[in-house]
């Protein structure tokens, strides 16, 4: 009886063995952003009752603690959705077929949401200020003004790009329309930006402002928030039709629970929500958006020193320009795509593609990269990431200046 051929045990490849990315990882991503272990927790139940219960107690709780993240006292309406469901949602309550917009775009997302606009029958003319440069309300007033009959129904802009990680000035847009006496709309996608950059919607004189769960608010994609004043609600009322999901009319002003989410509730969301705006009201939201400059800063300045000894450039030149939660970095073919998989595969750590940032040269974004620090993220996070980055540079050969590290922590250090 013959025996059969004994197997050599399987070994684990050179690679696996080596490298040092066991243990938790990072995802330093502009989104989804890091979810803190306490929402982690509240979502790790079982179903609840959707009908009785403190479900719609906290679902009732919720309302006036986003608004307080939004800085308004008008309305708010929730959709299970990501943006850009909360994009449709908004196009969908205040344009009709044939309707006329002004977006402002400096990045993917700007461009997107006036597609969106697009697809809807809504005819968008672009203001186009390319991916390295912020909105300049002159322009955006210079074609509200050669609008003498007031055709366009609404302004939309961004108030960060993720894509591009500038950040506008949305209260200079508003003082922009006013000077020239446009109605339009001011709406605002703060997606990227609520919950981390300082937004005032009510102060700024925002008619609309978009944002979703997944960023700043620190849960999982699934939730998108539409908040709106009573001048876009008389818009709202004045449509032939909306459809009636994203009609936010009953999701604002509900009869019964159920209408907060046009059907049944996203009930573990609900539960990571209410524990997420627990956490940003106990920090305070003013302490929120100064933690998120400060570690901001500490990657610029280690971004900085970085560039002056090799190819790494700051999409964004100036600082006053840029958002607090995401920095996209350029640094020439292939680096970015060689570091990016260098700090996954060997670190741990995963940074964001260049989204939106191909070039003639550069077609499938290898040369750029993002840093995303929204949210749930701290000093040591983000001195992690900034030295698994310096470790990836040395590792790859890729040339770059000495001191980042200590210029990042002199920068935390004097927070």
């Amino acid at each position: 009886m013959s025996t059969p051929m004994s197997t050599p045990m399987s070994t684990p490849t050179a690679a696996a063995r080596q490298s040092l990315a066991q243990g938790r990882s990072y995802l330093a991503i502009p989104g989804p952003s890091v979810m803190p272990d306490a929402v982690l927790r509240a979502m790790h139940r079982a179903s609840p009752n959707i009908y009785t219960g403190e479900l719609l107690d906290i679902t009732e709780g919720l309302i006036p603690d986003l608004k307080r993240v939004a800085r308004t006292a008008h309305n708010v309406a929730i959709y299970i959705s990501n943006g850009h469901g909360a994009w449709e949602a908004v196009l969908s309550n205040v344009l009709a077929p044939g309707d006329k917009v002004l977006v402002s775009a400096n990045g993917l997302f700007g461009h997107g949401w006036a597609d969106m606009a697009r697809g809807l029958g809504a005819d968008p003319e672009i203001v186009e200020f390319g991916m390295r440069a912020p909105m300049d309300v002159a322009r955006v007033a210079d074609a509200l003004k050669r609008d003498k009959s007031h055709e366009i129904k609404a302004v939309m802009a961004t108030h960060v790009d993720t894509s591009s990680s500038v950040k506008n000035d949305i209260a200079g847009l508003r003082r922009a329309m006013d000077a020239v006496g446009h109605p339009a709309l001011l709406m605002v996608d703060c997606i990227a930006s609520m919950g981390c950059d300082r937004f005032e919607m009510d102060d700024w004189g925002v008619d609309v402002a978009v944002a979703a769960s997944q960023k700043g608010f620190m849960v999982p994609p699934g939730l998108g928030f539409v908040f709106f004043n009573d001048k876009a609600a008389e818009v709202r009322a004045a449509m032939p039709r909306v459809s009636r999901y994203w009609d936010w009319q009953p999701r604002a002003n509900p009869d019964m629970h159920y209408q907060y989410f046009g059907g049944t509730s996203p009930t573990h969301h609900i539960y990571g929500l209410r524990t997420a705006l627990d956490m940003i009201h106990a920090e305070g939201i003013e302490n929120v958006w100064a933690r998120h400059a400060t570690l901001a800063r500490a990657i610029w300045a280690a971004c900085e020193v970085w560039g002056k000894g090799g190819p790494l450039e700051i999409n964004i030149s100036d600082s006053e320009n840029r958002s607090a939660a995401v920095t996209a970095l350029r640094i020439g073919a292939p680096h970015g795509l060689a570091l990016r998989n260098w700090l996954t595969d060997q670190a741990g750590v995963t940074l964001g593609i260049g989204l939106g940032m191909a070039t003639d040269e550069d077609p499938d974004s290898e040369g750029f990269f993002r840093i995303g620090h929204m949210g749930h993220v701290n000093a040591h996070m983000v001195m992690g990431v900034l030295g698994s980055i310096e470790a990836g540079f040395s590792a790859l050969d890729i040339p770059h200046g000495a001191g980042a590290l200590e210029a990042a922590a002199k920068v935390i250090a004097q927070a």
